[in-house]
C-alpha cells in the first residue's frame, strides 16, 4: 500500500493544523503518525486501528492532537490544536501491524513526510 501524507504547513503558536494520509487503496492496517525534528530521532506520536476503534497517543501530546479515520476515503487524520514551537518537525504517516507497535523499526510501509513549521 503506498500512503500519501498531506496538509503541512507554517502556523502560529496557538494554532490548528489537520493532515491527512492517504492510502492508495482499502487497507486495514493501523496507520500511526511519527515526527522527526532536525537533528532529532522519528518519534511516534499517534496510532489508530484498522478499524478506526481505537487510538493511542504520546503521553505528551494527548489532549492536543486527535487521530481519525474514514475507511469510506482510505484516509486517516491528525488534528492537531495549541500547536507549539516544539511541534515543528516533518510528519510521517505509516501503516502498522497494529496499534501496540510505536517504534518506527515496527513500521509496514511509510508515506512521504509533510513539513510542519509552528512560529512563535
Amino acid at each position: 500500500v503506498q500512503l500519501q501524507a498531506s496538509g503541512g504547513g507554517l502556523v502560529q503558536a496557538g494554532g490548528s493544523l489537520r493532515l491527512s494520509c492517504t492510502a492508495s487503496r482499502r487497507t486495514s492496517y493501523a496507520i500511526g503518525w511519527f515526527r522527526q525534528a532536525p537533528g532529532m530521532e522519528r518519534e511516534f506520536v499517534s496510532v489508530i486501528s484498522g478499524d478506526g476503534r481505537s487510538t493511542y497517543y504520546a503521553d505528551s501530546l494527548k489532549g492536543r492532537f486527535t487521530i481519525s479515520r474514514d475507511n469510506t476515503k482510505n484516509t486517516v487524520y491528525l488534528q492537531m490544536n495549541s500547536l507549539k514551537p516544539e511541534d515543528t518537525a516533518v510528519y510521517y504517516c505509516a501503516a502498522l501491524p497494529n496499534i501496540a507497535t510505536r517504534q518506527p523499526a515496527g513500521v509496514f510501509y511509510w508515506g512521504q513526510g509533510t513539513q510542519v513549521t509552528v512560529s512563535s
